[in-house]
């Protein structure tokens, strides 16, 4: 029998469910709103207010379409959705695509994170004989770092030791004995916490380290209160010892920000050991329960000086609401070099500004990539720039390939990665369905050399909604790992072709044509 480990809360006292009131439900409730004021207008108001209220939709619907023409800050396939919008509820939209563009509700936080990170993105210092030996090596990879330091202050760190997880056991498995070597602190931020055996264990060793004295603070995003944790969950951590704060609880209707959630899975020991990767600190991540059939998932481990990265981004995240941080005392960990070759780059991507650091990255690996892009994501709901890249280098003779779930967890993105399945076909995507379950994993590999492993889904809320993080790889010995997990992986895929597709569920496909003009509010 398993060992559970420590629990907190009793059985069935989860956070209680509650409305969920996404921009997707505030667009219904608006939907509703609207059909309700059009039939009051035509029933109450007479025939001699009707041309008025028709000009006043009309009115709404110009604004709102000239603004969405000239805004560089919106997505063109977002631009379309809300083209829709308008079409449905010309007042009603308008309204709700002022509302959603108001920052309502997270300007202060929005202020906070600009200027934690205007005064600390640049606290480590980029190691010039790293980056000039990069250049050397890989001059691509060398103009892709240029740009993570210019959009994050992210450096490139040379002589770090870069462990490779091709599951959720086996990175279960090291972090558990990597806790249990803790003498300072230990520092965890990630999306979802679930009681179970995983957490149960991770918490029986955070209690004792800090009765010890170890410095234990975890970060969990806002939207486990409804889902896994009860609302006073920091409260019962905090009798352990453990500083525990959530990001962004969710308050219905009182901000804009419920798809700005803390997506990032960072785990922090001591300033000398940190890992990434897709697995959440719950059961089914490591196969402990089954909810989709197999849990594919991946994660590295990575020690050395690039942990220093990811101990900022931390603390950047954990010092949101604090007056005047000092991240000194947790930068200055001394750190090991390694004679391992390549490069790593921790970097982050955040919802916040106009860059969209996560895609440009894998674009940036598609587009120069010679023989073969390999790729792990459960979601696949792409704009038109990197749908244009993935089959652009199809096109010039690149292998694309790319692994999704066979399982899905969810009916709608399932169903929105298959309408772009055609497309991606026709130009030589190759596309496989992994059988035995659902793929959670996270990752790039590009021609043996370059790799990304982290959280960066390829879907819309990933890649605009979400703070994600990940590392960039280049000449670590662990992309051969990661190259044969692809290859092992893949012989437990089905291939889907032309005429696979003729024969999937019809049902299936009309939910994706009918939902796509909604992806980008999902």
């Amino acid at each position: 029998m398993a060992k559970v480990g420590m629990q907190l809360l009793k059985k069935g006292q989860k956070g209680i469910i509650r409305a969920v009131f996404s921009r997707i439900g505030l667009m219904t409730v608006m939907l509703l709103l609207h059909f309700a004021l059009f039939f009051a207008a035509f029933f109450w108001l007479g025939e001699q207010y009707l041309p008025h209220f028709y000009t006043l939709e009309v009115l709404i619907s110009l604004g709102s379409i000239l603004y969405l023409i000239n805004s560089s800050a919106i997505d063109p396939s977002a631009k379309i959705t809300w083209l829709i919008v308008l079409m449905l509820m010309p007042v009603f939209g308008g309204l709700l695509l002022i509302y959603s563009r108001s920052d309502l509700g997270h300007r202060a936080l929005k202020k906070r994170i600009q200027t934690l990170v205007d005064e600390t993105e640049f606290k480590i210092p980029q190691n010039e004989e790293a980056l000039e030996t990069l250049r050397g090596e890989n001059p691509g990879g060398a103009a892709l770092a240029q740009y993570l330091r210019s959009k994050g202050g992210f450096p490139v760190y040379s002589g770090c030791d870069v462990t490779y997880f091709p599951s959720g056991e086996s990175k279960f498995e090291a972090l558990l004995r990597e806790l249990e070597e803790a003498h300072d602190f230990i520092f965890l931020e990630y999306f979802i916490v679930d009681e179970g055996e995983m957490w149960g264990r991770i918490l029986e060793i955070l209690a004792r380290k800090a009765a010890e004295g170890v410095d234990v603070r975890l970060i969990y995003d806002g939207t486990c209160e409804f889902t896994t944790l009860s609302h006073d969950y920091p409260k019962r951590l905090s009798k352990l010892g453990i500083q525990c704060r959530v990001f962004s609880p969710v308050t219905p209707f009182i901000s804009t920000h419920y798809n700005y959630r803390d997506h990032r899975k960072i785990l922090v020991i001591d300033g000398k050991t940190a890992f990434t990767g897709g697995i959440n600190l719950a059961d089914e991540y490591i196969n402990a329960v089954k909810k989709h059939g197999h849990w594919k998932d991946t994660a590295v481990m990575i020690r050395g000086a690039a942990v220093k990265s990811f101990t900022l981004l931390f603390l950047q995240m954990w010092c949101i609401q604090d007056r005047n941080p000092d991240f000194s005392a947790y930068l200055a960990a001394e750190t090991e070099s390694y004679a391992s070759a390549g490069y790593v780059i921790p970097y982050a991507d955040c919802p916040l500004d106009e860059d969209k650091v996560g895609e440009r990255v894998y674009m940036d690996l598609l587009n120069r990539a010679q023989k073969f892009v390999h790729v792990m994501t459960p979601y696949l709901i792409l704009d038109g720039e990197l749908e244009t890249a993935l089959k652009f280098a199809a096109e010039r003779g690149v292998e694309v390939a790319l692994i999704l779930p066979g399982i899905p967890d969810m009916k709608t993105p399932y169903a929105l990665a298959k309408t772009h399945y055609p497309s991606l076909l026709a130009s030589g995507v190759k596309i496989y369905e992994y059988t035995p379950g659902f793929v959670h994993a996270k990752v790039f590999s590009c021609d043996g050399r370059e790799a990304v492993v982290g959280t960066i889904n390829l879907d819309y809320r990933s890649l605009y909604h979400h703070f994600e993080c990940a590392a960039y790889l280049c000449g670590t010995g662990c992309i051969a790992e990661i190259e044969a997990d692809f290859a092992d992986t893949l012989e437990k895929c089905r291939e889907v072709t032309s005429d696979s597709l003729k024969k999937g569920n019809p049902i299936t496909w009309l939910r994706g044509i009918f939902m796509k003009a909604a992806a980008p509010l999902l």
